[in-house]
């Protein structure tokens, strides 16, 4: 029986997207049904294989894009999305690998869960990309996502304030502004892929938060004060309003978790 981390860590080295899509859900099938040893008898890689497109840039260097009227400033805005969830599959991934020893089982699974939404995210925007006459790497995506996984890799209680506490929840904030200008535009479809994706982060963030308050539990923390110091510590930038309030509350990220981190 092939280990679980063995398992992870192929699905993170597949390069080509919809292989590693592909090979993402095939691991949480292959873990909900038992065929997985709960073994982590190899390391997460440093860095999960990539294709040779899109051409990855650093932030400050990515062109502008539109907000999304016309039908290029769309197709620039679901590619960018659309490699977000591409990123957001490995981050997912390496969650449960590097930390589901310490964790348990119901950690993995949890993660392997948030793994296994963001592959059919992907897949969602990539077939509307496909659609619209365009793909996944026909245009240049920012490099500096998986930056947060290399600046967490060392501390469970880091990777679940940064990941899933701001960078999931600034979705929570931005893509309901997003879906309106998709309604506004007539494009009704990529408006409900949006809807579905925003949907699913809700719960994704709800179990960053779950999981973390059991870390901050054990290590006898207070969860806003523990958040708010590993944020400003390990975050490069702010997290500043608006927020969407009614979201941030069905996952879990209080008013009292929000305050004072700027």
């Amino acid at each position: 029986m092939i280990s679980f981390a063995a398992a992870i860590r192929a699905a993170m080295l597949t390069a080509d997207p919809a292989g590693k899509a592909m090979a993402t859900r095939a691991v949480a099938r292959d873990w909900h049904a038992g065929r997985l040893a709960f073994a982590f008898d190899v390391a997460m890689p440093d860095v999960p294989a990539r294709p040779a497109e899109p051409v990855l840039l650093p932030p400050n260097a990515m062109p502008k894009r539109g907000r999304g009227g016309s039908e290029r400033g769309r197709i620039a805005l679901l590619h960018a999305l659309c490699h977000i969830e591409f990123v957001a599959i490995d981050l997912a991934l390496d969650a449960a690998g590097r930390f589901g020893a310490e964790r348990g089982p119901g950690f993995v699974g949890d993660w392997l869960s948030v793994a296994a939404d963001e592959a059919m995210h992907f897949a969602l925007l990539a077939r509307r990309l496909r659609t619209l006459g365009s793909h996944y790497g026909a245009m240049p995506a920012h490099d500096g996502l998986w930056d947060a996984a290399r600046e967490t890799a060392h501390d469970v209680a880091a990777r679940l304030a940064v990941v899933p506490m701001v960078l999931e929840a600034r979705g929570l904030d931005v893509t309901p502004v997003t879906i309106e200008r998709f309604l506004a535009a007539g494009d009704e479809r990529s408006a409900r892929i949006l809807q579905r994706i925003l949907d699913d982060e809700i719960r994704h963030v709800r179990f960053g938060t779950n999981h973390f308050a059991k870390v901050c539990d054990e290590r006898g923390e207070s969860p806003p004060a523990l958040w708010k110091s590993l944020v400003e510590r390990h975050f490069r930038g702010a997290v500043k309003p608006p927020f969407n309030d009614s979201a941030r509350r069905s996952a879990g990220l209080s008013c009292e978790m929000m305050a004072g981190v700027a």
